[in-house]
């Protein structure tokens, strides 16, 4: 008896020193990738909690760096050049640190991407930037950085937490990489011509040369009610309202054949415009 009470005990105590308890995180990791321009934006931070305390002010002071989250430095990895609060930035992963003010917040891109927590060094800063902090009138309880207003070419990074929120924009210099890669596409044997069509009807760029390369699409694909319809858009743009009608009704017939009642409505909706 007492042998086998030494054998539970001893087992008892080995699972309590060596045994690990797995609980969720106070302040849990979150990692984002957000597709942006012609490669992405990656952004690793943790989310603490506002718990019924004082953020702003109190556990985060004012006018003091911030490691703009909790645990490990927030880190931001862009594939490319951009411009980040109207900062020229080069392609790289850095720390994000903030110093949070009443009025006025500043953004601070640093290299101590490795850092932890609040060892911060301000000789390595690449730059800072100043934005306006805004007030929300609703409690975001979780701490969040996230990326709005996402276009082709910018973005804003969204700070927000309590009642507080602050914006970042982003933007980046696409148009003279995606240039040269059509340059580059039609001196070959495969060449994308409805790709480089919308590219430039979406970008304020010759629609005529638009109209030329809807036309070869065409050729490829003949069925393709998609092309149609957006070769009558770059119509309607220029102006050609007699050409469009005619293109946008093609377009709802080859539609029609193919049970895409999308198109149908969108063919429907821009003849309308065009009376």
């Amino acid at each position: 008896m007492k042998k086998l009470f030494l054998t539970s005990f001893l087992f008892v105590f080995v699972v309590f020193v060596s045994g690990q308890l797995h609980t969720p995180a106070p302040s849990p990791t979150q990692t984002i990738k957000q597709d942006f321009g012609i490669s992405s934006i990656e952004l690793i931070y943790s989310r603490p909690g506002v718990k019924g305390r004082k953020i702003f002010g109190d556990l985060v002071p004012w006018n003091k760096v911030w490691r703009t989250g909790a645990n490990s430095a927030t880190r931001i990895k862009f594939i490319d050049d951009v411009t980040f609060g109207g900062q020229a930035l080069k392609a790289g992963e850095y720390a994000l640190y903030t110093i949070p003010n009443e009025k006025e917040w500043e953004i601070i891109i640093n290299k101590g991407s490795a850092n932890w927590g609040t060892n911060y060094k301000q000789e390595d800063d690449i730059f800072r930037v100043k934005v306006k902090p805004m007030k929300l009138d609703e409690t975001v309880e979780t701490f969040t950085l996230q990326f709005g207003n996402v276009k082709p070419n910018s973005a804003d990074l969204q700070i927000m937490w309590d009642k507080t929120a602050v914006a970042v924009p982003i933007v980046t210099d696409i148009d003279k990489k995606i240039m040269a890669q059509i340059n580059d596409a039609m001196n070959k044997d495969t060449r994308p011509y409805f790709q480089s069509a919308m590219y430039y009807m979406e970008n304020g760029k010759d629609l005529n040369q638009a109209l030329q390369w809807f036309d070869k699409a065409i050729e490829q694909n003949p069925n393709g009610f998609f092309i149609y319809y957006q070769k009558a858009n770059a119509l309607a743009k220029l102006g050609r309202k007699d050409e469009a009608k005619i293109v946008a009704q093609k377009s709802m017939d080859l539609a029609r054949e193919q049970k895409n009642d999308d198109y149908v409505r969108l063919n429907e909706k821009l003849l309308k415009e065009l009376k």
